[in-house]
Order: structure tokens, then sequence, then C-alpha cells
């Protein structure tokens, strides 16, 4: 076999490789999805695999999903849409310490609409981009609450643990 063949192979098992399920036809990749309405939901896959990418870019393990970090991100989130306002990191950490979620870190922010705009929000802000590249964690939960009346309406908790 030619070089140019061997090369044109290889490309295309490498195109192949890099392929994900594309969205149906008129429909939004979940990462654009709005989420700004009762019964929208952060599609908590596609969130591991976006921030755990950009983990891997950083030098860092990649993340899976922990059900009991989830319910506790889903917690936070449904506090905060109900409180009408965001946490306190620190709250939500001394919590989870006390459940034995000794180590975890947490994002919490409202106002953001689709997880591009929230992982594009906390990888611009200093503490929040620390808790995504935070070193030693292997888990993550994400969640997201709506509060039609409030003036962020969509709230937003990302926790990561060891």
């Amino acid at each position: 076999m030619s070089c140019p063949a061997l090369l044109a192979g290889a490309l295309a098992v490498f195109n192949l490789a890099g392929c994900t399920e594309a969205p149906r036809s008129g429909q939004q990749p979940a990462f654009y999805r709005d989420l700004g309405s009762a019964s929208a939901r952060v599609d908590a896959a596609e969130a591991r695999a976006m921030i755990s990418a950009y983990r891997i870019n950083a030098g860092l393990n990649a993340l899976t999903l922990d059900p009991a970090l989830s319910e506790a991100a889903q917690q936070e989130a449904s506090a905060m849409a109900a409180a009408d306002r965001p946490g306190q990191a620190d709250a939500v950490k001394a919590r989870l310490a006390r459940a034995g979620q000794r180590g975890a870190e947490a994002n919490l922010s409202a106002g953001y609409r689709r997880l591009a705009e929230a992982f594009s929000g906390w990888r611009d802000s200093p503490q929040h981009d620390r808790v995504m590249k935070t070193p030693g964690v292997s888990r993550m939960g994400i969640a997201t609450a709506y509060a039609p009346g409030s003036k962020y309406q969509v709230y937003w908790a990302l926790i990561v643990a060891p």
C-alpha cells in the first residue's frame, strides 16, 4: 500500500473515531438547549463530557457522574431557585463534608440559560475555573433549577469530589 493511501486510511479512521451522535435534524446540541423552563434539565452526560475534555486539555483526569453528587447538586440548585438567590459554595462544601463527601468543591451560579454559557462563564471566572480544574477529583454532579419569576431564572450547581 502506498504512503498516500495509508495516510488517507488513517485519516478516515481518526475521523470516525471522533464522531459522536449528531443531533437530529432541527434539534440543537444539548449544550445549546435553553433551560429556561420548568421541564428543562441540564444534560449531565454532555456536561460531564465537556468538563472532562476541558480537564484533560489541562493535563487532569476525566470525571464520572456520581448519583449522590448529582442529587446534592439538584438539592442545592432547587434551594437557590426557591430562595431566589445564588448560594454559598462554602456552605455547600460544609454540608457535603458532614455527609461524608470530604474534599468536595462547588460552583454555584445563576442566570445562564444554556450549558455552553455556564461552562464559558465558569471557565472565564478564576474562582469557578479553579473548581473545574481541582486536582484529585474524579466524580461530579451537576443540576439546574428554574424559577420563572426570578431575576436569574436558571440556577446551577456543579459539585466535584475525590
